[in-house]
């Protein structure tokens, strides 16, 4: 990729309903899609530029400039959560960036990462500075490391857990790990007794089981069906729970420009309901720009069970 620094259209999004988080207003610092990972459900799609070099990517007083504004407004969130379309600690500069965001406001900051850097002490230094860092650790051997994430060249499994351990060594903060889970693939039972020795190896303050309810990076990505997920966090035993559904709203209703509902679905695909909690606007009001940017070819939709979600089709909005 070209290192010049790349502007898109927002930095921020949301706020959008997080299974884990409750209302969470995004900071996306990384371009789409670049990552140190592939993995086969992600939601944000297949990894365009797999790396392991951090970079500036972005104007990081830009980022600071836009999330201000939105403060200054008087958004409502739980959290601040950097992740978004790529892989956040590839930042360079991210501490930098919660350095700001501390000058702006004391809502908490939390950093949805998949952990693969944190062997690097100046990755662990940075994301040390948020209150909630969420890690994944869904492989307990190489095998199903690779299966699962089809990683970068220099990321292994072994990396991934050491730095895992050294971080809960040097963070005072809390660490949310999740476990992502694919039917067939590393839900079985003798997995998750070696992924549970890992898990108690890395100490986090809680385990989130989760699997594919949006539309995953590849087609044939299975969900665990709920009673099997129960007994596996079970099996883990301890903090570790099954990630319900999103909260429900908060009965605000405001009216939104129709670029902020594409801006959320920029970044992951969403349901009629997430988008009405997320940005706290009337139904009728997501149904009618969601039926425009449909019509104008903005956007698809695909069923995951019984729920529809949306997806953005033209990147460049």
């Amino acid at each position: 990729m070209d290192s010049a620094k790349v502007k898109p259209t927002s930095y921020t999004y949301g706020p959008v309903p997080s299974r884990r988080l409750g209302l969470s207003l995004g900071v996306d610092i990384v371009p789409a899609k670049i990552c140190t990972l592939d993995c086969v459900y992600c939601q944000v799609g297949r990894t365009t530029e797999k790396s392991i070099h951090r970079q500036d990517f972005i104007d990081i007083d830009a980022v600071l400039a836009e999330l201000g504004e939105k403060l200054k407004g008087g958004v409502k969130t739980d959290f601040i959560t950097i992740g978004g379309s790529g892989e956040p600690t590839l930042n360079s500069r991210l501490g930098d960036l919660i350095d700001g965001i501390r000058r702006l406001t004391s809502i908490r900051i939390a950093i949805l990462t998949n952990g693969t850097l944190l062997y690097r002490p100046d990755v662990r230094a940075e994301c040390a500075k948020a209150d909630v860092v969420c890690p994944t650790l869904d492989a307990a051997d190489a095998v199903v490391f690779e299966a699962v994430h089809r990683p970068a060249p220099g990321i292994t499994i072994e990396k991934l857990v050491s730095g895992l351990e050294q971080f809960r060594e040097e963070f005072r903060g809390e660490i949310w790990l999740e476990v992502f889970l694919v039917a067939g693939v590393n839900a079985d039972s003798q997995h998750i007794e070696r992924l549970r020795s890992l898990i108690q190896r890395t100490r986090p303050d809680k385990v989130h089981l989760n699997t594919a309810v949006r539309p995953p990076a590849e087609p044939d990505v299975r969900a665990v069906p709920t009673e099997t997920l129960e007994a596996i966090a079970r099996q883990i035993g301890g903090n570790c729970e099954v990630i319900g559904a999103p909260p429900g709203g908060s009965g605000r209703h405001e009216t939104r420009a129709e670029a902020d509902v594409a801006s959320v679905l920029k970044r992951r695909p969403c349901s009629v309901e997430d988008i009405c909690t997320g940005l706290a606007m009337d139904r009728a009001e997501v149904l009618k720009h969601l039926a425009h940017l449909q019509g104008r070819g903005v956007i698809t939709s695909e069923r995951r069970g019984d729920i529809t979600y949306f997806h953005i089709r033209n990147a460049t909005l």
